[in-house]
């Protein structure tokens, strides 16, 4: 009996590590928060409804909105909701996107480029909150249309959903990830072995 009990025990204290590293795995940022007042009877009585974006910084990003009487609550309703809504998106060297992008949503248009080393995130207001809590350290984009921060966090999601990686596309047509490779320089490098 007492051996079950250790046992137990070590169980519990491992899962406990684990929720930690799972919630310190996760960055999240507030992208806005909307104060909503309803008039009644007595007065008004204020909800607030907050837009929160939440990613690992290694390839994977999700967004989610939720109300509430208090701030914290709505945060909290809305940080759980993006983790539940998480996407996967194939990074280049972990720093850019593979290639360039066009997202939309109602109103929101947006432009989403792969840039070179050392350009940093040029973005506005959601876009970056978006590419900062994905892990992306070079982008170039603009928001076209509407500056609603959904519209602009569900665009830019729509455009990130369209990402596509070498490897996926030389899987789908039975090449060589070299050979899918050639084109995006050129294919100036790959033609002498091609000859060859």
């Amino acid at each position: 009996m007492a051996r079950e009990g250790g046992r137990n025990e070590n169980r519990g204290r491992g899962r406990g590590r684990g929720e930690r590293e799972e919630r310190d795995e996760f960055v999240d940022k507030l992208v806005a928060i909307n104060r909503v007042a309803k008039v009644v009877k007595g007065g008004k009585n204020f909800g607030f409804a907050a837009l929160v974006v939440v990613g690992d910084q290694k390839g994977r990003v999700g967004f989610g909105k939720g109300k509430a009487r208090e701030v914290p609550e709505a945060i909290r309703k809305a940080a759980q909701e993006a983790k539940r809504n998480l996407i996967r998106v194939p990074l280049r060297e972990g720093r850019t996107l593979h290639h360039d992008a066009h997202g939309r949503w109602g109103a929101g248009k947006v432009v989403l480029r792969a840039a070179p080393a050392g350009t940093g995130i040029i973005a506005g207001g959601p876009m970056r909150a978006i590419f900062e809590t994905l892990g992306v350290q070079d982008v170039v984009a603009k928001s076209i249309g509407t500056s609603n921060p959904y519209n602009m966090v569900r665009a830019t999601v729509n455009a990130l959903q369209n990402q596509t990686s070498p490897r996926s596309i030389a899987a789908k047509r039975g090449k060589k990830v070299s050979e899918v490779l050639a084109h995006r320089t050129g294919g100036g490098e790959a033609a002498p072995a091609d000859a060859a």
